[in-house]
């Protein structure tokens, strides 16, 4: 039997521009299962909702209906705050030089990650000893502003980076903060992707959830393959260069997930739309959480 508001929140999503904002005001009239929804609708608001991940939608429904976008992610911050991590690098970020690395002109005469003059600007900036770059969690970046990273829910393209990006020379080894399980090791080949690609899955006190590293190098299924268990400081992967990376200087993007959504090939979202920033919060936590990185070292 289809769920009773299905059909009514189908008539005011059926040509919405933004469907994202109006399942957001849908909420209020109550939550009904996605696929109903979908199956209510007409054929062409219907292939645009089938085009999308049905959980992301699912979540901006229940941030409309005042719920949490996913129910466990106060959990799993909880578990992450209190819980000591290794460091992602050694020597720990923590205890070396870095640098904060913004986007959009407020370091005017650094080259766009995906120059590759970049290299050289960091070079110089490292003046010859270790410098770790830090891209933040949560910053606006125009270089997703491309049709690579817009989809059918909306014309607002996904520009909110959900991770964190630590720079560093191709091949410096990279290691788990977390005890995890390996679920995917995938190549994402399109250009400006994650290149190499880990997914692991971590517990909670039985909750489930994710960490991503992207931008890795072909080393990677030398070191790991599916399902082998993961322990803290456990040398997992070495960063990748262009060519195995995705098109992007040398970096890891780490992030957090309280969710894979319906993503089951190894790849999951690296940024998200700024006026469903509240929800993709819920499902990319602050990757900080695990990194424990002085917070003044993104300013």
């Amino acid at each position: 039997m289809a769920h009773p508001n299905a059909e009514t929140i189908a008539a005011v999503l059926n040509g919405a521009v933004d469907l994202y904002a109006a399942l957001r005001t849908l909420g209020t009239q109550g939550i009904a299962p996605i696929p109903q929804i979908i199956a209510a609708c007409d054929a062409t608001t219907a292939a645009r909702l089938a085009a999308l991940d049905a959980e992301v939608l699912a979540a901006v429904l229940r941030r409309g209906a005042g719920q949490p976008a996913i129910a466990n992610a106060a959990a799993i911050r909880t578990h992450l705050a209190a819980l000591r991590t290794s460091p992602l690098f050694l020597p720990n970020i923590a205890q070396s030089r870095s640098m904060a690395l913004p986007t959009e002109g407020k370091l005017p005469d650094m080259p766009a990650f995906s120059d590759r003059a970049f290299d050289g600007w960091f070079e110089a900036q490292a003046h010859g000893a270790l410098l770790y770059g830090l891209g933040a969690y949560g910053e606006r970046r125009s270089v997703y502003k491309t049709p690579q990273f817009a989809d059918a829910g909306s014309p607002e393209r996904r520009t909110v980076h959900l991770g964190i990006d630590v720079f560093a020379p191709a091949m410096t080894p990279v290691y788990a903060p977390i005890a995890g399980t390996v679920l995917y090791v995938t190549y994402n080949a399109d250009p400006l992707d994650f290149g190499h690609t880990l997914i692991l899955q971590h517990d909670a006190d039985d909750i489930p959830f994710y960490s991503l590293y992207g931008h890795l190098a072909k080393t990677l299924p030398d070191l790991l393959r599916v399902g082998d268990t993961v322990a803290p400081g456990q040398h997992i992967a070495h960063l990748g260069d262009w060519h195995e990376n995705g098109g992007w200087a040398a970096h890891v993007h780490f992030q957090i997930m309280s969710t894979m959504l319906q993503q089951n090939g190894g790849f999951f979202f690296a940024v998200g739309h700024e006026s469903l920033l509240d929800v993709w919060s819920d499902i990319v936590l602050d990757p900080n959480l695990a990194l424990k990185i002085p917070t003044n070292r993104f300013v």
